[in-house]
């Protein structure tokens, strides 16, 4: 899926993210804003992956979803 189309339709997003990586807190959600490398960040954060992990985790999670 497009950046593009995952930043506008980010509010409704929001709830399939945050059911996949339940660490994520609302006001994680909110600053993500839709934006990769802040939700690989977060991820990173909260699970103590490797940026390469998170980013690999990030493309799985929304190539099943397009």
């Amino acid at each position: 899926m497009n950046w593009d189309i995952i930043q506008g339709k980010w509010e409704q997003l929001k709830g399939g993210v945050k059911e996949k990586w339940g660490d994520l807190t609302d006001d994680d959600l909110t600053q993500i804003e839709g934006n990769k490398d802040k939700l690989a960040g977060k991820l990173q954060e909260r699970y103590g992956w490797a940026k390469e992990d998170a980013d690999q985790q990030i493309n799985d999670y929304f190539r099943d979803k397009s």
